[in-house]
């Protein structure tokens, strides 16, 4: 196992935290292609598509307030409305597109057999973030949903964790988190926590400038289960069964 890849110092292990967008699912190309296809209708830049490095710039993993004031510099009140319309374009396209990341139901089975605690902090709208958790069958799994916009501040602020935290009653040392964009890995490492970054879609040096604890492609990659054997080999999960 690469010499950063432990997550010993955060044993015994009591919970774990998951991001929605890009870390449960890659969404990223819907939403890429519902912001695209309602811009071109309104002849936004010109009427030219919004490309990739536009989408990670100013849209993915940020919370709908900031992605308005991107577009609708002038017109905050327009860019609201136009975000809530093209969630409702999103979540008409997710119900049949979405799939799980690979790996993620045995991650899943594992933390649900070593009996830890499990929450998704998320700035994706209710709605979305119900839908996409019913779709991908984890409605029983998670035991809270938090959602950016319910707390003081959204990500990048560290406050929707800090509020899973307290929801779930544990301590920010013995909790780690898995997240896909800079901002969602910035809110985590503020929160205190150690954060396993997914490169599903953002760039690994954006990833990385946020400094997660360690990069993983998906929930398939033998670093993550390195890890999580090394964990189990030294007791360094809450109820210390062993599934691997």
């Amino acid at each position: 196992m690469c010499s950063n890849c432990s997550l010993m110092q955060y044993a015994p292990l009591e919970a774990v935290l998951f991001d929605i967008d890009g870390t449960l699912c890659d969404s990223d190309p819907i939403h890429h292609h519902a912001f695209q296809e309602m811009l071109l209708e309104i002849g936004y830049n010109g009427g030219v598509p919004i490309d990739e490095e536009f989408f990670v710039k100013n849209i993915a993993g940020k919370h709908n307030e900031d992605i308005a004031t991107a577009l609708f510099p002038d017109d905050h009140a327009r860019g609201v409305q136009f975000c809530d319309d093209k969630e409702v374009m999103f979540r008409r396209l997710a119900k049949d597109q979405v799939k799980p990341l690979p790996g993620l139901l045995k991650l899943t089975k594992w933390i649900e057999d070593h009996g830890l605690k499990r929450a998704a902090v998320t700035n994706a709208p209710r709605p979305n973030a119900e839908l996409i958790i019913s779709t991908l069958g984890l409605s029983d799994f998670f035991e809270a949903v938090i959602i950016g916009s319910e707390c003081k501040n959204p990500k990048p602020s560290p406050d929707p964790y800090l509020k899973a935290l307290e929801v779930l009653k544990v301590s920010k040392d013995r909790s780690i988190i898995f997240e896909d964009s800079p901002s969602g890995i910035k809110a985590g490492v503020a929160a205190g926590m150690p954060v396993i970054g997914i490169s599903t879609r953002n760039p690994e040096q954006l990833l990385m400038e946020a400094k997660p604890a360690f990069l993983i492609k998906d929930y398939e990659d033998p670093k993550l289960w390195a890890a999580l054997e090394e964990l189990d080999k030294k007791g360094g999960v809450r109820n210390g069964t062993s599934c691997l």
